[in-house]
């Protein structure tokens, strides 16, 4: 195998191989034109991201300054919204699905290191994948650890260290993050009730407009 194959699949591996550093550096390059590029210019910068990035669907946005180790182990759906300061450490793959946002500075590690000292100093290393899936919400100043999934509709609360599995549709907060409690149908009815409303003062505004011209 391959320092990269053995990379991906978590397997121990050396990141001073040369494939690999030339990698990190087209990444460097790519995440340094994108951070460098004028306020305006959005369509040069997603350009950019799409070239960075292994998969990307239709609606993406981040927030420069952005970083990540390779870019091209970064996989995301529809809908994708990240604030300022996002890292992503993808030595493996990093999975986001539809309609997901992220709060500024939230960090996705998936890089590890031997917990035996010696193997550190080997400058061997590991990592596990990231999945996050649809509909999630993550807080910013969050940091998702290497292995973790979270599930459908979920919410993770400002400034949690996520070490574990978070299940479909819940909210969960904390360091180590744990479930508070689940989305429910009564959440769902109270934001339909207040979208409802804003769009009908919407509509009543405009009334309002047309008839004072």
């Amino acid at each position: 195998m391959t320092e990269q194959e053995k990379m991906l699949s978590g397997r121990l591996y050396s990141a001073s191989d040369p494939f690999l550093t030339q990698q990190r550096l087209r990444a460097r390059e790519l995440v340094r034109e994108i951070c460098q590029t004028p306020v305006d210019a959005g369509a040069l910068r997603e350009r950019l991201f799409r070239t960075l990035l292994g998969a990307a669907g239709k609606n993406l946005m981040i927030e420069p300054p952005f970083r990540c180790d390779y870019g091209s182990n970064i996989l995301i759906g529809d809908n994708f919204y990240a604030n300022f300061d996002c890292i992503i450490l993808d030595v493996c793959p990093v999975t986001i699905g539809d309609n997901v946002l992220f709060g500024p500075r939230v960090c996705l590690f998936t890089a590890s290191h031997p917990v035996d000292p010696s193997g550190r100093s080997s400058g061997l290393e590991f990592g596990k994948p990231i999945t996050i899936g649809n509909d999630v919400w993550i807080g910013g100043g969050s940091l998702i650890n290497p292995g973790v999934t979270i599930g459908n509709a979920s919410i993770i609360g400002a400034g949690a260290v996520v070490t574990r599995d978070i299940p479909d549709h819940v909210i969960a907060a904390g360091n180590p993050c744990r479930v508070v409690r689940p989305v429910t149908g009564e959440d769902r009815a109270k934001w339909e009730a207040m979208a409802a409303q804003y769009q009908c003062g919407r509509c009543s505004n405009g009334n309002q407009n047309s008839a004072g011209q």
